[in-house]
Protein backbone atom coordinates (compact mmCIF):
# COMPACT_ATOMS: atom_id res chain seq x y z
CA UNK A 1 0.00 0.00 0.00
CA UNK A 2 1.48 3.31 -1.15
CA UNK A 3 -0.10 5.52 2.08
CA UNK A 4 2.28 3.03 4.58
CA UNK A 5 4.66 5.62 6.12
CA UNK A 6 8.47 5.40 4.29
CA UNK A 7 10.25 5.29 7.38
CA UNK A 8 8.08 2.04 8.20
CA UNK A 9 8.22 -0.02 4.76
CA UNK A 10 12.24 1.06 4.65
CA UNK A 11 12.81 -0.74 8.21
CA UNK A 12 13.79 -4.35 9.18
CA UNK A 13 12.02 -4.42 12.37
CA UNK A 14 12.51 -5.94 15.61
CA UNK A 15 13.25 -9.47 15.70
CA UNK A 16 11.96 -11.49 19.15
CA UNK A 17 14.35 -14.37 20.16
CA UNK A 18 12.88 -17.46 18.57
CA UNK A 19 9.66 -19.30 20.51
CA UNK A 20 9.27 -23.16 19.47
CA UNK A 21 6.31 -24.94 20.41
CA UNK A 22 7.75 -27.91 21.42
CA UNK A 23 7.79 -28.72 25.13
CA UNK A 24 10.99 -30.64 24.63
CA UNK A 25 13.17 -27.87 24.18
CA UNK A 26 15.88 -26.39 26.76
CA UNK A 27 14.58 -23.04 26.50
CA UNK A 28 18.01 -20.58 27.07
CA UNK A 29 17.26 -18.19 24.56
CA UNK A 30 14.94 -15.23 26.04
CA UNK A 31 16.46 -14.85 29.81
CA UNK A 32 13.34 -15.69 31.01
CA UNK A 33 13.48 -16.97 34.51
CA UNK A 34 13.82 -20.52 34.58
CA UNK A 35 11.65 -20.98 38.11
CA UNK A 36 7.57 -20.47 38.49
CA UNK A 37 6.56 -17.16 40.09
CA UNK A 38 5.81 -16.30 43.84
CA UNK A 39 2.72 -18.41 44.78
CA UNK A 40 1.31 -15.39 45.18
CA UNK A 41 1.07 -14.37 42.23
CA UNK A 42 -1.43 -17.84 41.43
CA UNK A 43 -3.41 -16.79 44.31
CA UNK A 44 -3.72 -13.13 43.06
CA UNK A 45 -4.62 -14.23 39.45
CA UNK A 46 -7.09 -16.46 40.52
CA UNK A 47 -8.75 -13.53 42.98
CA UNK A 48 -8.78 -11.98 40.04
CA UNK A 49 -11.17 -14.18 37.71
CA UNK A 50 -13.76 -13.77 40.57
CA UNK A 51 -16.83 -11.96 41.08
CA UNK A 52 -17.01 -9.05 38.19
CA UNK A 53 -13.36 -7.90 38.04
CA UNK A 54 -13.21 -8.85 34.20
CA UNK A 55 -16.29 -7.35 33.41
CA UNK A 56 -14.80 -3.39 34.33
CA UNK A 57 -11.92 -1.45 33.20
CA UNK A 58 -8.41 -1.80 35.19
CA UNK A 59 -7.33 0.87 37.45
CA UNK A 60 -5.91 3.52 34.32
CA UNK A 61 -2.71 4.16 36.47
CA UNK A 62 -2.22 1.09 38.55
CA UNK A 63 -2.60 2.95 41.68
CA UNK A 64 -1.88 -0.22 43.82
CA UNK A 65 0.89 -1.67 42.24
CA UNK A 66 2.16 1.99 42.29
CA UNK A 67 1.85 1.72 46.43
CA UNK A 68 3.07 -1.50 46.60
CA UNK A 69 6.15 -0.60 44.36
CA UNK A 70 6.58 2.03 46.73
CA UNK A 71 7.00 0.81 49.80
CA UNK A 72 9.16 -1.88 48.73
CA UNK A 73 11.38 0.29 46.57
CA UNK A 74 11.90 3.37 48.45
CA UNK A 75 10.36 5.40 45.60
CA UNK A 76 7.29 8.04 45.27
CA UNK A 77 4.52 6.44 44.13
CA UNK A 78 3.79 9.41 41.69
CA UNK A 79 6.89 8.73 40.36
CA UNK A 80 5.99 5.48 38.77
CA UNK A 81 4.24 4.70 35.17
CA UNK A 82 2.98 1.16 34.38
CA UNK A 83 3.25 -0.53 31.35
CA UNK A 84 2.63 -3.46 29.30
CA UNK A 85 6.26 -4.78 29.26
CA UNK A 86 9.29 -2.80 29.37
CA UNK A 87 8.89 -2.47 25.72
CA UNK A 88 5.62 -0.71 26.34
CA UNK A 89 7.44 2.02 28.25
CA UNK A 90 9.91 2.39 25.85
CA UNK A 91 7.62 3.20 23.36
CA UNK A 92 5.97 5.80 25.62
CA UNK A 93 9.25 7.49 26.54
CA UNK A 94 10.16 7.66 22.96
CA UNK A 95 6.60 9.19 21.90
CA UNK A 96 7.09 11.29 24.34
CA UNK A 97 10.58 12.71 24.01
CA UNK A 98 11.75 12.46 20.57
CA UNK A 99 10.18 14.44 17.51
CA UNK A 100 10.30 13.77 13.68
CA UNK A 101 13.23 13.81 12.83
CA UNK A 102 15.02 14.12 16.18
CA UNK A 103 17.65 12.14 17.33
CA UNK A 104 17.66 8.97 19.73
CA UNK A 105 21.10 7.41 21.12
CA UNK A 106 22.59 4.54 22.54
CA UNK A 107 25.66 2.20 23.30
CA UNK A 108 26.56 -0.26 20.82
CA UNK A 109 26.37 -3.47 20.89
CA UNK A 110 23.10 -3.32 23.05
CA UNK A 111 19.37 -3.96 22.62
CA UNK A 112 18.40 -4.21 18.81
CA UNK A 113 14.86 -2.66 19.96
CA UNK A 114 16.40 1.05 20.88
CA UNK A 115 16.90 1.41 16.94
CA UNK A 116 13.68 -0.10 15.55
CA UNK A 117 11.66 2.40 18.06
CA UNK A 118 14.23 5.40 16.76
CA UNK A 119 12.78 4.44 13.44
CA UNK A 120 8.86 3.97 13.94
CA UNK A 121 8.96 7.78 15.10
CA UNK A 122 11.29 9.09 12.33
CA UNK A 123 13.98 10.08 13.89
CA UNK A 124 17.94 9.26 13.79
CA UNK A 125 19.92 6.71 15.59
CA UNK A 126 22.87 7.31 16.72
CA UNK A 127 25.27 4.63 18.45
CA UNK A 128 28.55 5.09 20.69
CA UNK A 129 30.85 1.85 20.58
CA UNK A 130 31.54 0.11 24.08
CA UNK A 131 34.98 0.01 24.59
CA UNK A 132 36.91 -3.31 24.40
CA UNK A 133 35.87 -4.13 27.95
CA UNK A 134 32.50 -2.64 27.71
CA UNK A 135 33.18 0.85 29.08
CA UNK A 136 31.48 3.58 28.18
CA UNK A 137 33.68 7.02 26.51
CA UNK A 138 33.73 10.44 28.61
CA UNK A 139 32.52 12.75 27.88
CA UNK A 140 29.99 11.37 25.93
CA UNK A 141 30.64 12.07 22.54
CA UNK A 142 26.98 12.87 21.67
CA UNK A 143 25.27 15.87 22.03
CA UNK A 144 21.67 16.96 21.63
CA UNK A 145 20.20 13.75 21.73
CA UNK A 146 15.92 14.37 22.39
CA UNK A 147 16.56 10.58 24.83
CA UNK A 148 19.61 8.36 25.11
CA UNK A 149 19.37 4.87 26.49
CA UNK A 150 21.20 2.93 28.56
CA UNK A 151 21.43 -0.58 29.24
CA UNK A 152 22.62 -1.55 32.43
CA UNK A 153 23.29 -4.60 32.70
CA UNK A 154 23.83 -4.60 29.01
CA UNK A 155 22.64 -7.45 26.27
CA UNK A 156 24.91 -9.08 25.01
CA UNK A 157 27.67 -8.64 27.46
CA UNK A 158 26.06 -8.94 30.69
CA UNK A 159 28.51 -6.16 32.11
CA UNK A 160 27.09 -3.29 34.47
CA UNK A 161 28.29 0.68 34.67
CA UNK A 162 29.05 2.13 38.00
CA UNK A 163 26.34 4.24 39.79
CA UNK A 164 29.09 7.30 39.21
CA UNK A 165 29.86 6.64 35.39
CA UNK A 166 26.09 6.80 35.27
CA UNK A 167 25.86 9.39 36.92
CA UNK A 168 28.12 11.39 35.27
CA UNK A 169 26.68 10.50 31.84
CA UNK A 170 23.55 12.10 32.94
CA UNK A 171 25.58 14.98 33.83
CA UNK A 172 27.15 14.75 30.53
CA UNK A 173 24.14 14.38 28.32
CA UNK A 174 22.12 17.16 29.80
CA UNK A 175 18.70 15.38 28.30
CA UNK A 176 16.82 12.58 29.54
CA UNK A 177 18.51 9.17 30.14
CA UNK A 178 17.23 6.11 30.33
CA UNK A 179 18.52 3.76 32.43
CA UNK A 180 16.77 0.27 31.33
CA UNK A 181 17.37 -2.11 33.95
CA UNK A 182 16.12 -4.94 32.47
CA UNK A 183 18.57 -7.33 34.22
CA UNK A 184 19.18 -5.23 37.53
CA UNK A 185 17.66 -6.88 39.82
CA UNK A 186 20.03 -9.88 39.41
CA UNK A 187 23.41 -7.26 39.22
CA UNK A 188 24.96 -5.86 42.18
CA UNK A 189 23.48 -2.62 42.41
CA UNK A 190 20.48 -0.06 40.44
CA UNK A 191 19.44 3.11 39.66
CA UNK A 192 16.56 3.55 41.41
CA UNK A 193 18.49 5.44 44.42
CA UNK A 194 19.59 8.03 41.63
CA UNK A 195 16.21 8.75 40.50
CA UNK A 196 15.52 11.42 43.84
CA UNK A 197 18.58 13.47 42.85
CA UNK A 198 19.67 12.90 39.09
CA UNK A 199 16.17 14.68 37.48
CA UNK A 200 16.98 13.62 34.03
CA UNK A 201 17.36 10.36 35.07
CA UNK A 202 14.35 7.46 33.75
CA UNK A 203 15.04 3.76 35.28
CA UNK A 204 12.55 1.26 33.48
CA UNK A 205 11.71 -2.10 34.51
CA UNK A 206 10.61 -5.69 33.60
CA UNK A 207 8.95 -8.29 35.39
CA UNK A 208 9.70 -10.81 32.52
CA UNK A 209 12.96 -12.13 33.81
CA UNK A 210 12.98 -11.72 37.59
CA UNK A 211 9.81 -11.84 38.43
CA UNK A 212 8.70 -15.12 36.43
CA UNK A 213 6.41 -13.29 34.64
CA UNK A 214 7.29 -12.63 30.94
CA UNK A 215 3.83 -14.32 29.79
CA UNK A 216 1.89 -11.94 31.76
CA UNK A 217 3.76 -8.42 30.14
CA UNK A 218 4.33 -5.80 32.79
CA UNK A 219 6.82 -3.58 33.46
CA UNK A 220 7.18 0.04 34.91
CA UNK A 221 8.86 3.54 35.04
CA UNK A 222 10.87 5.01 37.94
CA UNK A 223 11.37 8.80 37.32
CA UNK A 224 10.88 12.09 38.91
CA UNK A 225 6.70 12.81 39.10
CA UNK A 226 7.33 15.54 37.18
CA UNK A 227 8.06 13.71 34.04
CA UNK A 228 5.30 10.53 35.12
CA UNK A 229 2.86 13.51 34.73
CA UNK A 230 3.87 13.84 30.93
CA UNK A 231 4.36 9.82 30.20
CA UNK A 232 0.61 9.65 31.43
CA UNK A 233 -0.28 11.54 28.64
CA UNK A 234 1.10 9.97 26.13
CA UNK A 235 0.24 5.81 27.37
CA UNK A 236 -2.83 4.04 26.06
CA UNK A 237 -5.50 4.99 28.82
CA UNK A 238 -5.53 1.48 29.69
CA UNK A 239 -2.34 0.09 29.14
CA UNK A 240 -2.10 -2.75 31.87
CA UNK A 241 -4.85 -5.06 32.61
CA UNK A 242 -6.64 -6.96 35.85
CA UNK A 243 -4.64 -10.02 35.52
CA UNK A 244 -0.97 -8.33 34.98
CA UNK A 245 -1.73 -5.79 37.56
CA UNK A 246 -2.64 -8.10 40.23
CA UNK A 247 -0.14 -10.31 39.30
CA UNK A 248 2.83 -7.96 39.49
CA UNK A 249 1.44 -6.17 42.40
CA UNK A 250 1.57 -9.72 44.60
CA UNK A 251 5.12 -10.15 43.00
CA UNK A 252 6.92 -7.10 43.64
CA UNK A 253 5.24 -7.68 47.31
CA UNK A 254 7.07 -11.28 47.63
CA UNK A 255 10.66 -10.14 47.92
CA UNK A 256 11.92 -13.08 50.27
CA UNK A 257 10.44 -15.80 47.39
CA UNK A 258 12.39 -13.98 44.96
CA UNK A 259 15.24 -13.00 46.50
CA UNK A 260 16.15 -17.23 46.60
CA UNK A 261 15.65 -17.35 43.35
CA UNK A 262 17.96 -14.74 42.74
CA UNK A 263 20.69 -16.63 44.80
CA UNK A 264 20.17 -20.16 42.51
CA UNK A 265 20.40 -18.21 39.57
CA UNK A 266 23.25 -16.05 40.28
CA UNK A 267 24.83 -19.23 41.76
CA UNK A 268 24.19 -21.41 38.67
CA UNK A 269 25.59 -18.76 36.52
CA UNK A 270 29.04 -18.64 38.48
CA UNK A 271 29.06 -22.39 37.55
CA UNK A 272 27.97 -22.18 34.25
CA UNK A 273 30.93 -19.74 33.69
CA UNK A 274 33.49 -21.60 35.16
CA UNK A 275 32.30 -24.48 33.15
CA UNK A 276 32.43 -22.28 30.03
CA UNK A 277 36.04 -21.15 30.71
CA UNK A 278 37.24 -24.56 31.10
CA UNK A 279 35.89 -25.76 27.65
CA UNK A 280 37.79 -22.73 26.40
CA UNK A 281 34.87 -19.81 25.72
CA UNK A 282 35.95 -16.39 26.45
CA UNK A 283 33.29 -15.80 29.18
CA UNK A 284 32.36 -11.64 29.72
CA UNK A 285 31.44 -11.62 33.85
CA UNK A 286 28.00 -11.13 33.99
CA UNK A 287 25.74 -9.08 36.57
CA UNK A 288 22.97 -10.56 34.33
CA UNK A 289 20.94 -13.91 34.28
CA UNK A 290 22.84 -14.61 31.14
CA UNK A 291 25.57 -15.40 29.91
CA UNK A 292 28.01 -14.19 26.85
CA UNK A 293 30.98 -16.16 25.62
CA UNK A 294 33.24 -16.20 22.50
CA UNK A 295 35.86 -18.26 20.95
CA UNK A 296 39.23 -17.05 19.22
CA UNK A 297 39.78 -20.39 17.76
CA UNK A 298 36.92 -21.76 16.29
CA UNK A 299 33.53 -20.06 14.71
CA UNK A 300 30.83 -20.59 17.00
CA UNK A 301 27.86 -20.41 14.68
CA UNK A 302 28.27 -24.21 14.38
CA UNK A 303 27.97 -24.76 17.79
CA UNK A 304 24.72 -22.75 17.81
CA UNK A 305 23.04 -24.90 15.38
CA UNK A 306 24.73 -28.37 16.14
CA UNK A 307 22.70 -27.59 19.84
CA UNK A 308 19.90 -26.55 18.42
CA UNK A 309 19.53 -29.50 16.04
CA UNK A 310 20.06 -31.22 19.85
CA UNK A 311 16.54 -28.96 20.82
CA UNK A 312 19.13 -26.75 23.33
CA UNK A 313 18.15 -23.22 22.01
CA UNK A 314 20.76 -20.34 22.66
CA UNK A 315 21.40 -16.60 20.72
CA UNK A 316 24.07 -16.48 18.25
CA UNK A 317 24.69 -12.75 17.61
CA UNK A 318 26.60 -11.27 15.49
CA UNK A 319 27.90 -7.61 15.79
CA UNK A 320 30.01 -5.29 13.33
CA UNK A 321 32.92 -4.57 14.44
CA UNK A 322 33.09 -6.49 17.54
CA UNK A 323 32.84 -10.11 16.18
CA UNK A 324 30.18 -13.04 17.01
CA UNK A 325 29.39 -15.03 20.30
CA UNK A 326 26.45 -16.80 21.92
CA UNK A 327 24.22 -15.56 24.75
CA UNK A 328 23.17 -18.19 26.88
CA UNK A 329 20.75 -17.83 29.56
CA UNK A 330 20.67 -18.89 32.88
CA UNK A 331 18.45 -22.02 33.30
CA UNK A 332 18.20 -24.72 35.78
CA UNK A 333 21.37 -26.35 37.14
CA UNK A 334 20.11 -29.42 35.74
CA UNK A 335 19.30 -27.35 32.29
CA UNK A 336 22.75 -25.77 32.82
CA UNK A 337 24.40 -29.48 33.09
CA UNK A 338 22.44 -30.74 29.77
CA UNK A 339 23.84 -27.77 27.80
CA UNK A 340 27.22 -28.26 28.92
CA UNK A 341 27.21 -32.38 28.85
CA UNK A 342 26.53 -31.65 24.93
CA UNK A 343 29.04 -28.71 24.46
CA UNK A 344 31.59 -30.95 25.83
CA UNK A 345 30.52 -33.55 22.98
CA UNK A 346 30.96 -30.81 20.29
CA UNK A 347 33.84 -28.70 21.70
Amino acid sequence: MNSIRPNVRAMAGYTPGEQLNDPDIIKLNTNENPYPPSPRVFEAIRSALTGDKLRKYPQPFGDTFRRTAAQVLGVDPDGILIGNGSDDVLTILTRTFVPEGGLIASPTPSYILYRSLAEIQGAKFETVPFSGDWQLPSPWPVRGAHLTFLPNPNSPSGTALRSDEVERLAADIGGPLVLDEAYADFAEWNGLSLVKRVKNLIVTRSFSKYYSLAGIRFGFVAADPAIIRELNKVKDSYNCDVLSLAAATAAIADQEYYSDLRAKIVATRGRLTVALTELGFTVTPSQANFVWCRRSDVPVKPIYEQLKARKILFRYMAYAGYGDGLRISVGTPAEVEKLLAELRKIV
